[in-house]
């Protein structure tokens, strides 16, 4: 029951309990709440005071609305994606680098559609790619799915020098994928760089990836460069935040 004396309004404390059940698992991913009816009576309180709080819980990314249905408690996040040797030659020899050995680790089904074209470089790009403005680039534009859920948008450029004749320019890059074959083109990779942030997702964005209201993007820009320090790919990913937990592990030396 709501305690009307408390001084917090009535709806941030339905939502609380709520929150709570979920926390503790009395309603589990994927359940359906009561209905609005049963919660107006189990809470003694009004509709709009009930409509308030799932509200509250649908911006916190708790839970997720479908028409017709009800309101369904939100799944998890599920893929880890772990940076040690996800990148590594040995990974990419084994089909396993980058998305696929997320998958791997984490046991779903992955797939990717891929749009592949050519544009010229603008400030930002040309800035990180240490090439000029209107310089021609590749661009790998990739939509990527766990189980058939879009979980991670990423949108790669490169040089146009660097991918002129090479199966970077197709969609199918094969076994080992972009980086395997700036390899075999010469291109020999010595690190990369990446910048992590979060903020709030576009609407283009949001659709895509089918983000309940209030759930936030994880944007990691990732810069490959070759062992003489030229950067060779820019690679601006964008991941569902409610569906992905980052893990880095570095030596204390």
């Amino acid at each position: 029951m709501v305690d009307r004396r408390s001084g917090v309004p009535a709806f941030r404390q339905v939502a609380a309990d709520l929150r709570q059940k979920i926390s503790t698992g009395t309603y589990s991913p994927g359940d359906q709440l009561p209905s609005e009816r049963e919660l107006t009576e189990a809470y003694d309180v009004s509709r709009p005071t009930v409509r308030d709080a799932i509200n509250m819980l649908k911006s916190e990314g708790l839970v997720t609305s479908e028409h017709g249905r009800g309101v369904f408690v939100r799944p998890p996040a599920t893929i880890q994606r772990i940076a040690r040797a996800r990148l590594s030659r040995a990974a990419r020899a084994q089909n396993k680098g980058a998305f696929l050995a997320d998958a791997a680790s984490r046991g779903f089904t992955p797939s990717t559609s891929v749009k592949v074209r050519f544009e010229q470089a603008d400030v930002r790009v040309a800035e990180h790619l240490a090439i000029e403005e209107g310089a021609e680039i590749t661009v790998r534009d990739r939509v990527m799915r766990a189980d058939g859920l879009v979980v991670q948008l990423a949108v790669s450029r490169l040089p146009r020098d660097f991918t002129r004749g090479t199966a970077i320019e197709e969609v199918d890059t094969g076994n080992g994928g972009t980086y395997a074959r700036l390899e075999d083109a010469g291109q020999v990779i010595g690190r990369f760089i990446e910048h992590v942030g979060a903020r709030m997702p576009t609407p283009d964005e949001a659709s895509l990836l089918q983000l309940a209201d209030g759930v936030p993007v994880v944007t990691v820009t990732r810069v490959a460069y070759s062992t003489e320090g030229k950067p060779l790919e820019m690679n601006d990913m964008i991941l569902a935040g409610d569906r992905y937990e980052l893990s880095y592990e570095w030596l204390a030396d």
